[in-house]
């Protein structure tokens, strides 16, 4: 079939206009410990779209550590400095105390804002940021990382497949072994630092096993602090009852001499058991980046967990399931795609309030020894 030529006088189509490259959205990051600079720095540098523009500390050391791993990256001493900065995106990772009223300033100025968990010492608190949020149609988005973990990924897959029949009771251990205090606001008993684990990584078990389970109606917690000198809660359990009827069983130690597994998921027909913990922050802490050569989040097969039924897999029992690649990037890359494409938010601030919800029944049941529900109507809302 022959094709035949434009007419004469006829300019022929021309190519569209290249599409001007878009300019990444600069970030700037209130705090340089260990969140900021273990998670959210390297985090947001490796991001497509996202340029990490400014760091705050006044700490002279943490300053010359992120001059080193960023060059460009101006250093300010102060959060006041960041309001005339011109930033896309301001990620709080400061200490607990500081999270409303930083993020309060900057959804009034109509910055978005991503904030490391726990987002708020209460759930009103958590609320009202929400609330302020919505009705400015600002964006606001809280860290939980570990919903990208690859044990959480791997067990979110055993259910969509149906792989463990109906599941009965979720067991979640974030188990470590920290004789020595080694002191910080983490370690504080001052109600205003939100310090202790059960706020600390009580955020993350709690917040898995509400994404999984939906919605808790019943807590009750132990909470203790075992170390000499500590201030404030060290070693918890939480047994949350959830609105369908399963039961997760939580536990967060910094004083485990024998370290449980990561997670024990007993189904209608099998169970999945996994020990371990996602390699992502090891692998950040060492300087490894998920932009790099290497493989991210990967785990080699002697750890993958075991699904089974009728026998112990520490005794051979069950057939082992590849675990799911952890992926700390996908929270950055979808707040970079909300802020540019109107895309999901990863993880809400009313999520947040779920969670905190759990967290303050536990404080409560623990220190008054009882059973404390939660309404449905809190449970339920938005």
């Amino acid at each position: 079939m022959s094709t035949s030529a434009p007419s004469a006088g006829t300019a022929p189509t021309a190519p569209p206009a290249p599409t001007a490259p878009t300019a990444p959205l600069c970030v700037g990051l209130i705090g340089y410990g260990l969140a900021g600079s273990v998670f959210h720095a390297p985090l947001v540098a490796a991001t497509d779209g996202l340029v990490l523009d400014t760091v705050v500390t006044s700490d002279p050391t943490r300053q010359a550590q992120a001059r080193t791993e960023f060059p460009d990256v101006h250093i300010a001493a102060t959060a006041d400095e960041l309001w005339d900065r011109d930033l896309d995106l301001i990620v709080i990772a400061s200490p607990n105390k500081t999270h409303v009223p930083l993020a309060t300033t900057a959804l009034e100025a109509g910055i978005p804002v991503v904030v490391d968990k726990p987002i708020a010492a209460t759930a009103a608190e958590a609320r009202a940021l929400a609330a302020l949020a919505d009705r400015s149609g600002t964006f606001l988005s809280v860290f939980q990382n570990r919903r990208w973990d690859n044990d959480f990924l791997t067990l979110r897959r055993l259910i969509a497949e149906d792989d463990l029949g109906e599941i009965q009771r979720f067991e979640s251990r974030f188990e470590r072994w920290r004789p020595q205090l080694k002191g910080g606001w983490r370690e504080s008993g001052a109600p205003e630092e939100v310090g202790g684990l059960l706020y600390d990584l009580g955020s993350h078990v709690v917040d898995q096993a509400l994404v999984l389970f939906g919605p808790a109606v019943r807590v009750y917690a132990e909470t203790d602090a075992r170390r000499p000198g500590a201030e404030t809660d060290d070693d918890t359990f939480l047994a949350i009852t959830h609105a369908n009827g399963i039961r997760s069983h939580l536990y967060v130690s910094a004083t485990t001499a024998q370290l449980g597994p990561r997670l024990r998921v007993l189904g209608s027909r099998a169970g999945y058991v996994k020990y371990g913990l996602d390699p992502q922050e090891g692998a950040l802490k060492e300087g490894l980046r998920p932009d790099g050569d290497l493989p991210w989040g990967e785990e080699p097969p002697h750890l993958w967990g075991r699904v089974g039924s009728g026998e112990s897999p520490l005794t051979g029992g069950g057939t082992p399931v590849p675990t799911e690649q952890g992926d700390y990037p996908a929270y950055y890359a979808m707040v970079a795609a909300a802020l540019r494409e109107g895309g999901p938010n990863p993880v809400t601030a009313h999520e947040a309030a779920h969670c905190l919800d759990v967290l303050e029944a536990a404080r409560k049941s623990s220190q008054e020894g009882v059973v404390v529900e939660i309404p449905a109507t809190v449970s339920d809302s938005a």
